[in-house]
């Protein structure tokens, strides 16, 4: 189970990757372990605002749909299209080529509340 050292987590196993006031986010490897093949990806409109905790879209496995969470608030400046065709890239590789959104922070503090992935490690390990 790959766990990036540079990243931040969330509790609802997405990633956060920071570039300055921007951040990547995904899901996690465990997650999408956890869930399965993953037949589709429904993400918000470039532009849209999206608060922390909040749903701002969903995938859909074979075995069910689950909501997605931002670990963080901001305007979403940028939506990974190539997942419209290929949600399979999820599976394959969920650091590198499955980011889903890339939003623009409100509020960088809120980066502070995110685990390290010691501690998402940890918290893995204990379900």
């Amino acid at each position: 189970m790959s766990i990036p050292k540079e990243l931040r987590y969330s509790e609802e196993h997405e990633w956060v990757k920071v570039d300055g006031n921007k951040v990547s986010v995904g899901i996690t490897d465990f997650a999408q372990h956890e869930l399965g093949d993953i037949v589709f990806v429904e993400l918000p409109e470039v532009g849209a605002e999206i608060q922390a905790n909040e749903p701002f879209g969903s995938v859909e496995s074979v075995k069910t749909v689950s909501e997605l969470y931002a670990p963080v608030s901001g305007k979403i400046v940028e939506i990974n299209e190539n997942l419209n065709d290929s949600p399979e890239l999820v599976n394959e590789s969920p650091y590198e080529n499955a980011w889903m959104i890339v939003v623009e922070l409100s509020n960088e503090s809120e980066l502070e509340g995110l685990l390290t992935a010691e501690q998402y490690e940890e918290m893995i390990n204990q379900d």
